[in-house]
C-alpha cells in the first residue's frame, strides 16, 4: 500500500463526507438562490427603466405643454398690447381733435366778440357824431327828438 492508495482512500472518504452533509445540494441551492436574486434584480431594473421612461415621457409632454402655454401667453400679451396701443392712439387722436375743435370754437367766438365790439363802438361813435352834427344844425329840441329816434332805431337793429 503506497501513498497514492491512501490519498485515493482519503479522497473517496472526503467526497463521501461531502455527499453525506449534502454540500453539492447546498452549493446548488445557493447558486440557484443567487441566480434568482440576480433575475429579480434584473426584473426590478427593467421595471425601473420602464418607469423612468414613462416619467421621462410625461415630463417631456408637460414641458411641451408648458412651452405651448407660454407661447400662447406671449401671443395673447402681444395681441393685448396691440389693442391697448391702438386704443390709446385712437383716444389720443380723439382728444387732440376735441381740443382742436374747442380751440377753433374759442377763436371763432373771440372773432365774433371782437366784431360785435367794433360794431358797437362804431355805432356809439356814429351816434355821437350824428348827435353832434345834429346839435349843430338843428335846434336843441328837434335834435334831441331826432337823436332819441335814431338811437331807438339802432338799438332795434342790433337786437
Amino acid at each position: 500500500m503506497d501513498a497514492t492508495f491512501w490519498a485515493l482512500v482519503a479522497l473517496v472518504i472526503f467526497v463521501g463526507i461531502l455527499l453525506y452533509i449534502k454540500v453539492p445540494a447546498k452549493l446548488a441551492g445557493s447558486l440557484d438562490a443567487r441566480a434568482d436574486r440576480i433575475r429579480n434584480e434584473l426584473e426590478e431594473a427593467r421595471r425601473l427603466r420602464e418607469e423612468a421612461q414613462q416619467l421621462l415621457a410625461e415630463y417631456q409632454r408637460k414641458r411641451r405643454e408648458a412651452e405651448e402655454e407660454a407661447r400662447d401667453l406671449v401671443e395673447a400679451a402681444k395681441r393685448e398690447a396691440k389693442v391697448i396701443v391702438s386704443d390709446a392712439k385712437s383716444k389720443t387722436e380723439e382728444y387732440v381733435s376735441r381740443r382742436t375743435a374747442l380751440a377753433e370754437q374759442k377763436i371763432a367766438q373771440a372773432e365774433r366778440d371782437a366784431v360785435n365790439e367794433v360794431r358797437a363802438r362804431a355805432v356809439d361813435v356814429a351816434v355821437a357824431a350824428a348827435g353832434k352834427l345834429l346839435a349843430e344844425k338843428v335846434d336843441s329840441r328837434t335834435g334831441e327828438e331826432l337823436f332819441k329816434a335814431s338811437l331807438q332805431d339802432v338799438k332795434t337793429r342790433l337786437n
